[in-house]
């Protein structure tokens, strides 16, 4: 994580993320590190479905028609999480950490993550088999990490 805030600090290039079902997790490695407010402008947790409605405007109709774990909704965060913090990167995660939560459909452990920089964005879907709710948010978080160090 030191090395990506380095090289972000290097480019000037400022990041901001929305987060569900890691909790705040990515945030935390990015704030746990002196020098990171050169670079990161916010961390939102919009944990509730109401919280991604009324912080992140995400059309209800889109949480009603996919679920808050879904491309649409992922897609929805990272767009508006980019209008609101104006970072060059912004990074969008929502998913079904466990234990209880998942369906046939949806199993725990399925985990959207959004990234945005400018008109790319690209939409990455996991499905992290670990046992329990902290694995998975610390997949999730590892694997969010892991797509801005390839990005940059």
């Amino acid at each position: 994580m030191k090395k990506i805030i380095s090289i972000l600090i290097k480019r000037n290039i400022t990041i901001s993320v929305a987060e569900s079902c890691t909790g705040g997790m990515l945030s935390s490695k990015f704030t746990s590190i002196s020098g990171s407010s050169k670079i990161f402008k916010m961390g939102l947790v919009t944990y509730s479905n109401e919280s991604k409605i009324n912080i992140l405007k995400i059309p209800k109709k889109t949480i009603e028609k996919y679920g808050a774990v879904s491309v649409q909704c992922c897609l929805a965060m990272v767009n508006n999480l980019s209008k609101i913090s104006k970072s060059k990167i912004n990074i969008a995660i929502t998913g079904i950490a466990g234990p209880k939560g998942g369906t046939r459909n949806k199993p725990v452990g399925l985990v959207y993550i959004g990234l945005k920089t400018g008109k790319i964005i690209k939409i990455n879907k996991f499905i992290f088999k670990k046992k329990g709710r902290i694995p998975i948010q610390k997949a999730t978080t590892e694997k969010a990490i892991k797509l801005i160090g390839d990005f940059l």
